[in-house]
């Protein structure tokens, strides 16, 4: 009696869980929104979020950092959602597991009021993803942090303060590895003014271009961040995803209504779940590359809009610098390369 009341447990257990997960698929969406929240920055906008008194997500007064990180990578906050992030791995405990590819997920789009735009959302998780690529820690104290780069060595410039204590004291940006090895970096320090100035040396220079540039940066928008066949291929693999869906509904439901031999069923249930796997892992390697082209394209129209509208400056914009630098290579006083975020180098 106690083997026939687990499996009708069990039975029951598979049948809600099919049910829920076809409305998922259906787009049929419940969430608890009392713990979204609006999101800036990582770990310095949690020290201002402490300061202000604003709660986490769940009440609490002290933000950490990954809870930054996880706000900032929840795609509910553009207006979707991913749903079975998690899953039941025992029907008797109730005992919860992050889904790690074992059971099938489902995207749902506009679900819900969105509070930031899809374009801004794609630019976060670019840019999270880009500051993970470069395997050191990102550093967003200063306007030029992060973006200075040793042409000796590669590594990052950080600020230094000389003669803290007296008159003569002053900021400069020096290679943060330049003592580290017993030949030190040959890459010269820089003042701000010196930074400065190479940007309007370089800014004036594209300004003076701008036609021929704006041209290009175009004509790379229509041939890279065109993601028409991506879209068509993501279709199918939906349509195909929602086909396995059922038949996987189908073989829950039959195995729970009529004896049937299990080895059987659990072959063919695990061959069902391995193609919709299989399915799953392409349509997100294509979202991957649709987040790519869009952050690509998003960069370019911004190089274009900034570049388009300018006039030959005589002063250093930070806005103009934050819009059109990527990164500065600096080999010498006199030789700094600019990488623009249209992918030319100056």
């Amino acid at each position: 009696m106690s083997s026939l009341a687990q499996e009708e447990s069990r039975s029951i257990s598979e049948n809600v869980t099919w049910g829920q997960r076809k409305r998922f698929a259906d787009g049929k969406v419940s969430m608890p929104y009392k713990h979204f929240l609006g999101y800036k920055t990582p770990f310095g906008i949690a020290q201002v979020l402490m300061e202000d008194g604003v709660p986490t997500p769940c009440g609490k007064t002290k933000w950490s950092t990954s809870t930054i990180l996880s706000i900032l990578g929840n795609e509910k906050y553009k207006g979707d959602a991913l749903l079975q992030k998690t899953f039941c791995t025992d029907f008797l405990t109730k005992k919860m597991k992050v889904n790690e590819g074992e059971v099938p997920q489902y995207y749902v789009e506009n679900s819900h009021p969105a509070i930031v735009s899809s374009e801004m959302y794609d630019l976060v998780q670019q840019e999270l993803e880009r500051r993970k690529d470069q395997r050191r820690q990102h550093n967003g104290t200063g306007l030029f942090s992060d973006k200075l780069i040793c042409g000796c060595c590669g590594h990052p410039y950080g600020s230094k303060v000389w003669h803290s204590n007296d008159q003569y004291r002053r900021v400069v940006w020096r290679c943060n590895a330049k003592y580290r090895n017993q030949e030190k970096c040959t890459s010269p320090h820089l003042t701000e003014d010196e930074i400065q100035a190479a940007f309007v040396s370089a800014m004036n220079r594209l300004i003076t271009n701008r036609k021929t540039i704006i041209t290009d940066c175009k004509m790379l928008m229509k041939q890279l961040t065109d993601c028409t066949e991506l879209t068509a291929e993501e279709q199918k693999l939906d349509e195909e995803m929602a086909v396995l869906s059922e038949m996987l509904r189908r073989a829950i439901e039959q195995n729970a209504h009529e004896a049937s031999d299990q080895e059987e069923y659990n072959r063919r249930y695990d061959s069902l779940n391995e193609r919709y796997k299989g399915l799953e892992a392409r349509a997100e390697e294509i979202a991957v590359e649709k987040r790519r082209r869009h952050y690509l394209r998003n960069n370019l129209r911004q190089f274009i809009a900034t570049i388009d509208k300018a006039d030959l400056i005589s002063e250093f914009s930070s806005e103009a610098w934050t819009a059109l630098v990527e990164s500065v290579t600096v080999n010498a006083k006199d030789d700094m390369r600019f990488n623009f975020r249209n992918g030319m180098s100056l």
